[in-house]
């Protein structure tokens, strides 16, 4: 039996899918709430929110996320930091996973993943959970009714996450599995009820597909300023950094707040929502996104609320520090009915730096730009993924090494040309400690970012004095408005001076350590930073 709108010549039949119970094609939210409900899935919250805990997973689980080695991937993906399934092991998890959801009821949304039409990926995503349906209805481009009515699906995912994986059965590490057949057109997830490993799983296939378009996918926010999409900015950035929080400025147009695509034409979202985390979220500092958390359908995940009242808890991190909350786009009032912006005027790259060795902002050369993009250097925020409790200094590759399917110099050298071909001004900025390391320092003041980013993007920031870092050779400002000059200079932060040097030292040579895996695939310049 199937319920809600589908395109009859396109049903599961086609993903060899057969034997299942009443299935729900792209139902909207107020049905989806109303079957999550039924469910007991969840409880409505304030204004109509849907409030849900995901069990022990909550967050991504990096560790169980393959790739299907197969003929025609095999030489394009960067197994050194991807997981390999084998075809015989894949086929056998989808075929028990099959019979596994014979006679149960599923949930089913075709979507878009990307805002320009001429790169976008048709997805359709088959759920055991209404609420994900909900959720990945927020987080990926919602077909108009006429473009259902022709939808063609390029790849599938599959969720199910009451089947438990059996690692000697399917090739896997535990009873959760996210697997990604490249070849097949197929994702499967399992044993997880953590719903951003549906949208992380879509970025992966696009972050594979669109380079060998010369698209280059991102791990950023977006926004350009109002009436000028021409004045673009990108901020790169792991989880926990501010890509959300420093993107969503009121006085600009906000194109999105994760994932984009940087093509010939410009800038676009992958995204038609945000996925945004809610620990000590107030209406003072991020007045829109607090604003989210009582509008009807917005999917608030793992927080800790009233039972009478339903009011939440914003501090309360019993469950996991990693809490959120899914919106659509149009809930934040400043933000692009496209999607869509132009090539980026200022490239900033986020780091949270639990050292407390770097500047709050530092202007980067084209291959300063370059040698910070490889190397990724951030701090991995409590909860994100399971086991962090807190912050942990990792390297991360293009600020998004668990989603890179292909070796990070392909990235790079993407990014590399197009800050060439359009003039991109780079920047540093350290969201993290300052005055110490985690434990001693405190972290950055949202409020002095958010006057520097102002003041870069603004180009006020072009004319400031700048020193010349002696540990790292960027340009940091000696004096911008609305900040404190000793934030500027973090070795004045710190009570022990001594320490700071010596902590520097070791991040350098961390930082050196690091890059020594890209040597045979750099150019001379970016080699040169490298060296010192």
């Amino acid at each position: 039996m199937t319920i809600g709108r589908v395109n009859t010549a396109c049903t599961l039949t086609q993903q060899g899918i057969s034997g299942l119970g009443t299935v729900y094609y792209n139902l909207l939210e107020p049905a989806l709430i109303q079957e999550a409900l039924k469910r007991d899935e969840g409880t409505l919250g304030k204004g109509g929110s849907f409030l849900v805990t995901t069990g022990k997973h909550t967050g991504r689980s990096p560790k169980d996320k393959f790739i299907v080695r197969t003929p025609g991937v095999e030489n394009n993906i960067w197994w050194e930091n991807n997981a390999p399934m084998t075809p015989d092991a894949f086929d056998q998890l989808h075929a028990d996973m099959l019979e596994h959801m014979k006679g149960k009821e599923y949930f089913v949304q075709d979507l878009f993943g990307g805002a320009d039409a001429a790169h976008r990926l048709d997805v359709r995503v088959v759920t055991e959970l209404a609420w994900h349906g909900l959720f990945i209805r927020h987080m990926l481009r919602r077909p108009t009714r006429r473009e259902l009515d022709s939808f063609t699906p390029e790849f599938t995912i599959i969720n199910c996450p009451s089947f438990k994986a059996d690692p000697k059965r399917h090739g896997c590490r535990s009873e959760t599995v996210i697997s990604i057949n490249i070849e097949a057109k197929l994702i499967l997830i399992a044993g997880t009820a953590y719903a951003g490993e549906n949208k992380k799983s879509v970025f992966s296939l696009l972050n594979y597909l669109l380079p060998e378009k010369n698209v280059m996918p991102m791990h950023c926010s977006a926004n350009h300023a109002p009436g000028n999409p021409v004045d673009t900015a990108i901020f790169f950035g792991l989880s926990g950094t501010g890509k959300t929080t420093l993107s969503a400025d009121p006085s600009r147009v906000l194109i999105g707040d994760d994932e984009h695509g940087w093509s010939d034409r410009g800038t676009f979202n992958f995204e038609g929502g945000c996925y945004a985390k809610t620990i000590n979220l107030s209406p003072e500092a991020e007045p829109e996104i607090f604003a989210t958390t009582t509008k009807f359908a917005t999917v608030i995940e793992n927080m800790v609320f009233d039972p009478d009242t339903k009011d939440l808890d914003f501090e309360d991190d019993s469950l996991t520090a990693n809490m959120r909350c899914a919106y659509p786009l149009n809930y934040i009032s400043n933000a692009s009915p496209t999607a869509m912006g132009g090539h980026p005027k200022s490239i900033i790259m986020l780091t949270c730096d639990a050292f407390g060795v770097l500047p709050p902002i530092a202007r980067l050369t084209p291959a300063q730009a370059m040698y910070h993009f490889l190397s990724g250097f951030t701090s991995k925020v409590a909860g994100t993924e399971r086991g962090v409790t807190e912050p942990e200094p990792t390297f991360s590759t293009c600020f998004g090494a668990p989603f890179m399917p292909r070796r990070p110099e392909v990235y790079g050298n993407l990014l590399r040309d197009k800050i060439a071909k359009h003039g991109a001004t780079c920047w540093l900025v350290n969201t993290g400690w300052t005055g110490g390391a985690y434990g001693t320092g405190s972290r950055m003041p949202i409020k002095a970012t958010r006057a520097l980013l102002s003041a870069a993007l603004d180009g006020s920031l072009a004319g400031a004095k700048f020193r010349r870092d002696k540990n790292f050779g960027f340009d940091v400002p000696e004096s911008v408005s609305g900040v404190a000059d000793i934030l500027l200079d973090p070795r004045r932060t710190w009570d022990n001076t001594d320490a700071y040097d010596r902590q520097a030292q070791k991040l350098v040579e961390m930082f050196a350590k690091n890059f020594g895996q890209y040597g045979d695939y750099i150019d001379d310049d970016v080699r040169a930073i490298a060296i010192g």
